[in-house]
């Protein structure tokens, strides 16, 4: 009976505690997200609350890319067992423009995907381009443009893993219903003294310092990375950065 009595003490105060580990955890979300929607009023390549009106360089989709089919805000939860990927985090914003001759109007209705590895560089799926553990989804998901043509996402920092600077994926898939229906892949690439402060943090630093950096990366010298390149600012919840992505329409 005394062992019973144990058993549900400790079975209560182990369920107490993951209750007060997933509150902590929605807040955190909540905070992010709302700095993330912050971001979305200062541009990172532009005037503040103004589109840059750039064509944004495309880049290749990697072997990585998955077509979950996972809409969701918060990719840092995998879907399979409940875990959460461990890292810095960063609220992201994205917002997709149609860039013509004599416009830049925001796109709604565009599906935006992303996708990157974790702080310790694996992805979520993959390995070595084969796909050997489907049940796995974290750091994926994709969001639908509103109005404003923009998504908000809440992730962490990425890690590096050999051969590549540190980077994110994404997609863009716009009137998929239609005869009109079109895709857009690129990558996004981070300052280097920000990723050198975050990635000092133990989470980072246990795998060793990065290989390449982006001034040696093939895709992003070839492929003009230095137009795709997130300057995330600090606050006190998370990294916050913002991009526009200009499609040629």
């Amino acid at each position: 009976m005394i062992f019973a009595a144990n058993k549900n003490t400790n079975s209560q105060k182990a369920e107490l505690d993951f209750s007060r580990r997933r509150a902590l955890f929605l807040l955190g979300a909540s905070l992010i997200s709302a700095s993330a929607k912050g971001a979305s009023t200062a541009d990172t390549r532009g005037m503040p609350g103004l589109p840059s009106c750039i064509v944004t360089p495309q880049q290749t989709e990697g072997p990585f890319f998955i077509d979950e089919r996972l809409q969701r805000s918060d990719i840092r939860t995998d879907p399979y067992d409940g875990s959460v990927s461990v890292g810095t985090a960063l609220a992201l914003t994205l917002r997709v423009y149609a860039v013509g001759a004599n416009r830049c109007a925001p796109i709604a209705g565009a599906m935006v995907d992303i996708w990157h590895c974790d702080a310790n560089g694996h992805y979520s799926g993959v390995i070595d381009g084969t796909s050997i553990e489907k049940e796995k989804k974290f750091l994926r998901g994709f969001q639908i443009t509103g109005r404003d043509g923009a998504v908000n996402f809440v992730t962490v920092y990425p890690g590096w893993y050999p051969g590549r600077a540190v980077h994110i994926h994404f997609k863009v898939r716009n009137n998929l219903n239609t005869r009109r229906a079109n895709e857009f892949t690129s990558q996004l690439y981070f300052d280097e003294s920000v990723t050198d402060q975050v990635h000092s943090s133990e989470v980072y630093a246990r795998r060793g310092r990065r290989m390449v950096l982006n001034s040696r990366d093939g895709l992003f010298q070839r492929d003009q990375g230095s137009h795709l390149l997130l300057r995330p600012e600090k606050t006190t919840t998370a990294y916050v950065a913002a991009f526009d992505i200009g499609l040629r329409m």
